[in-house]
């Protein structure tokens, strides 16, 4: 492995959402009682905990490929590594977007990499991928 990272939600952001999933339970509990209030309040920590997992995005290249979550490309279908800081990954994300892109990002992250796929057969232009650690990943890509 040359390279990993895992990008997972702040806290500020689970926080904020478990603010709003406890006014829900305040509600009921106003409303109703002392016993829905409890369980929409652990099924509601049950829903943070599986939102906190399923949103972390894990990047990994290794010696034959790059690999996003799921998704994977080998690197010999890679082709130039440009490294984007704030405004550049704003503009990538924004009005410069290609509506065929792949596009890795989570919106608490302002930095990532952009990766020209140079593939015949795909019709992805090209890969943008937030990360806090660019310079590596573009590093360990090309």
């Amino acid at each position: 492995m040359r390279f990993r990272e895992v990008i997972a939600p702040p806290i500020w952001l689970l926080a904020f959402i478990y603010f709003l999933f406890s006014s829900i339970s305040i509600s009921l509990w106003a409303a109703i009682g002392n016993t829905p209030a409890l369980w929409c309040q652990i099924i509601l920590t049950g829903v943070l905990i599986y939102i906190a997992v399923r949103s972390r995005m894990v990047i990994e290249v290794d010696e034959k490929e790059l690999r996003i979550n799921r998704a994977h490309i080998e690197h010999e279908y890679l082709g130039e590594v440009r490294v984007l800081d704030v405004q550049d990954m704003r503009y990538a994300r924004g009005r410069d977007a290609d509506p065929s892109a792949y596009l890795a990002i989570r919106f608490w992250s302002p930095r990532g990499v952009l990766v020209k796929v140079n593939d015949a057969r795909d019709s992805t232009p090209y890969l943008l991928i937030s990360s806090k650690r660019g310079d590596e990943l573009a590093k360990a890509i090309g």
